[in-house]
């Protein structure tokens, strides 16, 4: 006996669907900042970290596209070496907060007693915090960085999948599909990974996909503050902290180019997460 999942309903559902521009002109552009990224070394036309005196607060030319910085560093190349820990931090987030998030809500749904019950009291602590505010305690307790406020936010991010996890499992393990492999003599633990996790695997990754611009956005923001990724390596939210001092001479490309990079990307990333939770929506109702 077989049981179609959801990503199979998905697939079904999208080959009717058709996407709209935004959402194909969203996943271009992330795709491109993440070509951007991975390939920084062969496509930047500069070193990041080049000073160059003769080009302080260049204006836009065939040798400094996007002009140069105060230190006539050159703004396209640490915008494209920005991308690596622009995205490269929200992705470990993303990744590990929804593995353990997934494991956790699947074994507190599946389980359920006592062990539900002291997960869900953990949960609303955690929930009592902004999880902004758990990566500045981390940066407090264990210095400024990226590896702190990775670790907290994979933290403060785990509750909220593991939340929408144990709700989604709840609502599968009352389906007819789950008795009759019971019947057949198959274990609550093949059934549960083989079975109930692949049809709510879906769900979940779409809004781990909107979870991706919330923690680029906030990762930003702590850059932005001094309490991110640290000079001289190039970040999209550290660039813009050190714009801030030309803003006031008038220099407001070193800081408007960052500022856009995070705002489309995010844009970009819940365009793409909202798509994907349509056609969620489309194939669970196949």
């Amino acid at each position: 006996m077989t049981t179609p999942t959801m990503a199979v309903k998905v697939l079904r559902a999208s080959r009717s669907h058709r996407p709209a521009l935004s959402w194909t002109i969203s996943l271009a552009i992330l795709a491109v900042m993440t070509l951007a990224a991975v390939f920084a070394p062969l496509i930047a036309p500069y070193d990041p970290d080049h000073i160059d005196f003769a080009a302080i607060y260049a204006s836009p030319s065939p040798a400094h596209w996007l002009g140069a910085d105060a230190l006539g560093r050159d703004t396209l190349s640490r915008m494209i070496f920005g991308a690596r820990t622009a995205l490269l931090g929200p992705l470990i987030v993303v990744v590990a907060s929804t593995a353990v998030g997934i494991l956790l809500g699947l074994v507190a749904a599946w389980r359920g007693g006592w062990f539900d019950a002291v997960l869900g009291r953990v949960f609303d602590v955690l929930f009592a915090f902004p999880s902004l505010l758990i990566a500045i305690m981390a940066v407090a307790l264990f210095g400024k960085g990226l590896v702190a406020p990775v670790i907290a936010m994979s933290i403060a991010y785990a509750p909220f999948v593991a939340r929408l996890t144990r709700s989604l499992v709840l609502a599968e393990r009352n389906r007819p599909y789950v008795s009759a492999y019971r019947v057949q003599g198959f274990s609550g633990g093949w059934i549960a990974l083989r079975r109930v996790l692949p049809n709510v695997s879906p769900i979940v990754g779409a809004q781990s996909t909107l979870n991706f611009g919330y923690v680029l956005a906030e990762l930003a923001g702590l850059s932005f503050l001094g309490l991110g990724v640290q000079a001289p390596t190039a970040d999209w939210g550290a660039m813009i902290n050190e714009a801030q001092a030309g803003i006031v001479g008038g220099h407001f490309l070193p800081a408007i180019v960052p500022a856009l990079a995070v705002v489309i990307v995010v844009v970009a990333v819940n365009i793409v997460g909202e798509e994907f939770s349509d056609r969620i929506g489309g194939g669970s109702a196949a």
